[in-house]
């Protein structure tokens, strides 16, 4: 009993110095007496103590709220990221979706516009070998498309069908260092070759005499008079004149009307088997054929 009384003595002290006022309030509380020195004392050695665990539980409790709100303020912030994300991904196919419409719908109406039979066709690939500027398409001879075949956008002239299979077909572009094309420029008439340069950024204006009436800003359409292209198609726009003080004849560089780095849908306008051409020769096709 001593031994208990030693090791647990500061905790009944403490007890007993808190019970006191307690008991002293049940007994002589309706008295309403004025404390006496013991009551006092008891008081002010317990009022720190009091203070002391109010402040703790308080502490306590306001630190578990504080997670408590924390962790569903964080579980809020992930949902709504989480919502957020999503949101961007549905706005970013809805941006998609509405470029693609307009694309299509510009197309729809070029071939509403456009005499003769226009098959649409979504570009799946790019032809990785530097020597050759040609594309694949997600239409063939299933489809009725035949090698040599015009292709196009509303924009412009983008190439010639090479080869169709079944359900593909390769396009050489006019910006094939191999390609011509026979054009005109709108503005004078003057007849002239379009030749590509083989790097998708321009065409070489050829065949134009040094006399003919050419600028810097002259739109330049097919001619039609190779037999590939029908008349009056885009090809480009003269950027700049290269006309010599002597020979016959002058060149010019012109800015393709239609982007080759940004195709996603073109046309293939449906023609009996062109007479002229502007596909490379066909011992070359293998170098470079489209993946």
């Amino acid at each position: 009993m001593l031994s208990f009384l030693k090791r647990y003595r500061e905790l009944i002290i403490v007890a007993a110095l808190l019970l006191y006022p307690f008991a002293s309030f049940l007994t002589r509380g309706h008295l309403g007496r004025d404390p006496n020195l013991v009551d006092r004392a008891v008081l002010w050695i317990t009022s720190p103590l009091q203070k002391a665990l109010i402040w703790t539980f308080d502490g306590i409790g306001a630190a578990w709220n504080g997670y408590v709100a924390l962790r569903g303020v964080q579980a809020e912030n992930g949902a709504l990221r989480e919502e957020n994300r999503r949101l961007r991904a549905e706005a970013n196919e809805l941006a998609e979706v509405r470029a693609q419409n307009e694309r299509l719908k510009r197309m729809l109406a070029y071939t509403e516009s456009t005499p003769g039979q226009q098959i649409p066709a979504r570009v799946l690939g790019v032809n990785p070998v530097a020597t050759l500027l040609s594309l694949r398409i997600d239409r063939g001879e299933d489809d009725g498309i035949r090698r040599g075949m015009p292709v196009v956008t509303p924009d412009g002239v983008v190439g010639q069908v090479q080869r169709a299979t079944g359900q593909y077909a390769d396009v050489v572009l006019v910006t094939d260092a191999n390609s011509k094309l026979a054009v005109k420029v709108q503005r004078s008439r003057v007849r002239a070759t379009a030749c590509g340069k083989g790097d998708n950024k321009a065409l070489q204006l050829e065949n134009a005499l040094r006399t003919e009436d050419l600028q810097e800003g002259d739109q330049v359409v097919t001619s039609g008079t190779d037999g590939v292209f029908p008349p009056g198609l885009a090809v480009g726009k003269i950027t700049s004149l290269h006309r010599r003080n002597y020979g016959m004849v002058q060149t010019a560089e012109i800015a393709p009307a239609v982007d080759m780095t940004k195709l996603e849908e073109v046309l293939v306008i449906r023609t009996a088997a062109p007479l002229g051409t502007t596909i490379i020769p066909q011992a070359r096709r293998g170098a470079g054929q489209t993946p």
